[in-house]
Order: C-alpha cells, then structure tokens, then sequence
C-alpha cells in the first residue's frame, strides 16, 4: 500500500487551489469584457466605430448627441476591456475597435 507523506499532500493541495485560482482568474477577466460592452451607449459607440474608425470623442459625442464626459467615460471602458484601441493624433486621440470589438458585435448580432 502506497502512504502519501505530509509534503505530497502540501504540494497536492497546492496544486488543486493554483488550478482554482487560475479558473477564478479566467471569470473575472470574462466578466470585464462582458462589463466592457453591457451597456447601450457603449454598444452604440461601438457600432459607430465599425461604420467610422480613427473618430475622436468629441466625434462620437456629437454623433451620438451625448455629453462629452459620458462618451470619454464609456470609452475608457471599452479601452479598459480590449475593446477598443486610441491612437495620439497632434492634439485628439483616435479610437478604432479591436479584432475584439469587432467579434463581439458580430456575436450580438446573431442574438438578434
């Protein structure tokens, strides 16, 4: 009969609460990217930027007909959970959807 020393089942435990860890770890980051896009202006940002990519914020806010600090605040979101990317450009910042972005759209769309 095989006994189990006190270090295997250290390393044992171990292992199996890593494995939990590193599950839990995947959750959250869904759960960031599903927060990134659950929101109706955040998908209507994202929309617009598939027909306009490169649009700055004051863009998107005229286009949408919504408060300048709403729309940088839901960008910073998308930016937060890949979905979006910006570029510098001299005084503006340009923001363009991610492969992402764009994959996640395309899911919705097929919930229609």
């Amino acid at each position: 009969m095989f006994l189990r020393t006190p270090e295997y089942r250290r390393e044992h435990k171990n292992k199996k609460y890593m494995k939990e860890i590193k599950k839990a770890n995947k959750y959250r980051k869904w759960e960031r990217l599903v927060r990134g896009f659950s929101n109706h202006r955040r998908l209507q940002i994202m929309e617009l930027l598939v027909e306009n990519p490169e649009f700055s914020v004051i863009e998107i806010s005229k286009a949408l007909k919504i408060n300048f600090k709403t729309a940088a605040d839901h960008i910073r979101r998308l930016a937060i959970a890949g979905l979006v990317l910006k570029r510098s450009d001299n005084t503006s910042v340009r923001h363009k959807l991610t492969d992402r972005g764009m994959s996640i759209l395309k899911f919705l769309r097929t919930l229609e």
